[in-house]
């Protein structure tokens, strides 16, 4: 009986602390891995500076700046170069939460792939919880997709999650890549925007 009570006891515990995680508390315990740029007492020090109001910005590893641009209870959004940036956004999943890692680097059209991992950094099987937009899911009714591969083979899309409104928007960003009438030509065969909703367990159209 008193396993079971120590048992039950430590179960509240682990989920109480899960449910105070921030966003900051999830930056500044992520792995190296996550953010090779960045040491961790660079980035506590980035959320104090942030905390406090300064825009001081910290070194990185390339001898660069970074710093947070916004910060949530439930996402931080952190420049790590002057050409690449990422978000963490916190997601409920049923007694967990779920780490999403939004990476956007310009190349030179923003562009943006997505990891996901449990509350305790272990990655977890995107496909599992998002799959990326491909030409159908961009392709406005009656065009074709060959329209556009004729001039690019790859789509440039950026991702922003909005926590409080739990979606995930993927916005077209091949203005920035393709000549201005190219694009021009282009874009009534293209959608702007893609939203998707996060329904607990994955992002969803």
């Amino acid at each position: 009986m008193k396993q079971i009570l120590l048992t039950a006891l430590f179960l509240l515990a682990t989920l109480t602390v899960t449910a105070q995680k921030t966003a900051a508390d999830a930056f500044t315990t992520a792995p190296t891995g996550i953010f090779p740029l960045l040491d961790q007492n660079t980035r506590l020090d980035m959320v104090d500076y942030y905390n406090s109001g300064l825009a001081t910005p910290s070194a990185n590893r390339l001898q660069g700046r970074s710093a947070i641009t916004s910060l949530t209870p439930a996402t931080i959004t952190v420049k790590i170069t002057d050409s690449s940036s990422a978000q963490i956004a916190l997601l409920p999943a049923g007694r967990d939460t779920i780490f999403a890692v939004i990476s956007t680097v310009a190349t030179p059209g923003l562009d943006s792939t997505i990891k996901f991992y449990d509350s305790n950094w272990t990655p977890l099987p995107t496909d599992r919880h998002f799959t990326a937009p491909g030409w159908n899911d961009w392709m406005t009714p009656g065009h074709d997709i060959t329209e556009i591969t004729a001039h690019t083979p790859f789509m440039l899309a950026s991702y922003f999650i909005d926590t409080d409104a739990g979606t995930l928007t993927a916005t077209n960003n091949l203005a920035t890549f393709l000549d201005e009438d190219t694009y021009k030509t282009l874009s009534p065969a293209l959608r702007p925007t893609l939203t998707y909703k996060w329904n607990g367990k994955r992002f969803t159209k």
